[in-house]
């Protein structure tokens, strides 16, 4: 009874309903031994349920994060998604002692992703076993880092990984003894995975992030395997810097390898890609053969991108060249580029360098918005679309602290990446993904589907369909995600061509859940729905529309003296909408965004919470945000040209 209202959801819901309904999704399914089966899950829906996760997360394996001190490994990582307390021991920052964590509520999933490169050398270097442990190499790399000087910490870091690239003390002049030391890592990774992989209670994916950085610009993807069959050895940006390299040869060792080993790309941040992250990857006077080629394999690997995790926001930005369409206020969010009163060319239709550094210029394709509409582009060009992806949300926390997210608890454990202002990093987002039941199967079959959603870190549900027929009174029908279903498509797919029945344009259904928090840190309000619509133009020209379907302004507020939360919201909102500008002429792309009543952000919690004397510095700094407006991204939808 419990579970057919709450998946319903189309009504508004009081906040003690929508604690309810989120406690009932988070009860326990029956396990099944062994981590995998072919038995359904007790609480299995064909109308599908929200699945919260991270996908991102360091642990001591990654050479940055054991630089910095994390010595947690996988299997803490996994506990720490579970609920269970751990210590986050960073010996080489302050203070030095083990800080106890622990998550307020557990997850429902999660990737340990550990960067590629390296983890040979940190093996070999971080193991008193080691034939090299003792040498002057090896003691150079375990060297605490000076974190209070920027200009000293960045030049012992390069250092230290021009060691851990090119010394033959350590690697030996092949490098055949660092590339032999991946095994033991890559083992543990895939060993923890499965012992945490708990059907119907909690799904681990074995995964690791392939890193590449060119010149300073970032190209980092998640690899995310669907089953325990994978690659011998990750595919490292060492071997293959190129990204297209990288998904051919991703392509050719294990989806098409006949192993049983299929797996995806996820890349993030590109809003310090400097333009090169959603470059298409063949010149303009290529054949369009080519060009097809090279698009599919990316298409077939990228299926995700993250829009936002602690290195910020890349749904959107404003002022950007050649982007038609009003300026999008809720843009102007958790902005990386812009600490500290940076400025930044515009990069045109070039790249740049730099922007792990915030240097170099900003690309409008630095932004998923805009990728999306150059996919729609290029589909027009060469017939098929290769930036057609969904989204996911993450942490990229370095400490094994998965889905550590509450702002209201964030500033008692410090993440720092790189020795960056304190409080300048957001909190992280989070990955939602629809799936009938939490088993790698379901899960992994709605991420390859695209049905996935981000969030900013609160645990909002949101719900997005397009259909030619579907009914304007469908938030009040008590089956209205079967219909939906039925008669429409989810986030994620392509609308089918209009029937010669219709002459509207497409319908989309929307709602969105608050998120309920817990009784003792219930959750916030939801403000609005918002509906997005991106397209290409005439030249070089990308189109964008922001609508307001459900919800709105309502005066709501946050006082950062105390962080207490004043004005109306709501525990759920729902709409449907039709495109009053549709043009059947024109391809575009359709994605919601859910926005909270504003809260305080991490850093106004810790100014508000500080005793007299002992404030951040950044309390009395007018360019650091204590507020935050958190929200939710749906993945797109399709509608091709000639619907």
């Amino acid at each position: 009874m419990i579970d057919s209202i709450c998946d319903r959801h189309g009504g508004r819901l009081s906040r003690v309903s929508a604690l309810l309904c989120a406690l009932v999704g988070w009860v326990a399914m029956a396990p099944a031994a062994g981590g995998s089966s072919d038995v359904q899950c007790t609480h299995h829906t064909s109308d599908r349920q929200a699945f919260f996760g991270d996908l991102h997360i360091h642990t001591g394996v990654s050479a940055d994060a054991m630089l910095f001190g994390t010595r947690n490994r996988p299997d803490d990582a996994y506990a720490f998604a579970r609920g269970k307390e751990i210590f986050v021991f960073q010996e080489k920052m302050t203070p030095a002692e083990p800080l106890p964590a622990q998550i307020e509520r557990p997850l429902d999933f999660a990737a340990v992703t550990d960067h590629a490169e390296n983890i040979g050398t940190v093996s070999l270097c971080m193991n008193p076993e080691s034939d090299v442990y003792d040498t002057e190499d090896c003691r150079y790399v375990r060297r605490p880092l000076p974190m209070d000087d920027m200009a000293a910490f960045s030049s012992e870091l390069g250092k230290v990984f021009h060691l851990m690239y090119g010394s033959e003390v350590i690697c030996g002049a092949d490098r055949k003894r660092c590339i032999e030391a991946v095994q033991d890592p890559w083992n543990e990774i895939q060993e923890a995975a499965h012992q945490w992989n708990l059907a119907c209670e909690f799904t681990t994916f074995v995964g690791y992030e392939y890193s590449p950085t060119e010149k300073g610009a970032n190209l980092h993807h998640n690899v995310i395997f669907r089953s325990e069959q994978v690659l011998d050895a990750p595919i490292s940006s060492r071997d293959v810097p190129d990204p297209f390299e990288f998904y051919a040869k991703l392509k050719a060792e294990c989806n098409d390898a006949g192993t049983g080993c299929e797996a995806i790309a996820i890349p993030h941040n590109s809003n310090i890609s400097n333009g090169r992250m959603f470059r298409l990857g063949y010149e303009d006077d290529a054949p369009i053969s080519e060009k097809r080629s090279i698009g599919e394999t990316r298409a077939e690997i990228v299926r995700l991108v993250e829009i936002f995790q602690e290195k910020g926001d890349s749904e959107c930005r404003n002022g950007l060249w050649n982007v038609v369409g009003e300026p999008d206020e809720f843009c102007d969010f958790e902005k990386y580029r812009d600490w500290n009163g940076a400025q930044h060319e515009d990069c045109r239709d070039g790249v740049d360098v730099g922007g792990f550094e915030n240097r170099g210029c900003v690309s409008r394709v630095d932004y998923t918005r805009y990728a999306l509409a150059s996919g729609l582009a290029q589909e027009r060009s060469i017939g098929m679309n290769p930036l057609r992806f969904g989204v996911v949300g993450a942490t990229d926390n370095h400490l094994g602290t998965t889905g550590d997210l509450e702002e209201w608890v964030h500033d008692g454990i410090q993440r720092p990446v790189t020795p960056i202002e304190p409080g300048r990093m957001s909190t992280g987002g989070m990955t939602g993904v629809w799936a009938e039941e939490n088993t790698r199967e379901s899960l992994y079959a709605a991420m390859h589907r695209r049905e996935t959603f981000a969030t900013s870190g609160p645990r909002i549900q949101p719900r997005f369909f397009a259909g030619w027929e579907l009914p304007a009174d469908l938030c009040g029908d008590p089956a209205m995600l079967s219909r939906a279903y039925e008669l429409g498509v989810p986030m994620g797919a392509e609308l089918s061509p209009r029937p010669k029945s219709s002459d509207q344009g497409p319908a989309f259904l929307v709602s969105a859940l608050q998120d309920p928090g817990t009784l003792a840190h219930p959750g916030t309000p939801l403000q609005r729905i918002q509906i997005v619509k991106v397209w290409a133009g005439e030249g070089d020209e990308i189109h964008q529309a922001v609508h307001d379907v459900a919800g709105g302004a309502n005066g709501a507020s946050v006082d950062e003296a105390t962080c207490e939360q004043s004005g109306a919201g709501a525990a759920s909102l729902c709409a449907v909408w039709r495109d009053p500008d549709y043009d059947p002429g024109v391809a575009a792309a359709y994605y919601a965004r859910v926005l909270e009543n504003p809260s305080c952000r991490h850093t106004g919690y810790a100014c508000m919470r500080a005793k007299p004397g002992q404030e951040p510095a950044y309390c009395d700094d007018d360019s650091m945000p204590k507020q935050i407006q958190e929200r939710a991204w749906t993945s797109p939808v399709w509608v091709r040209e000639g619907s």
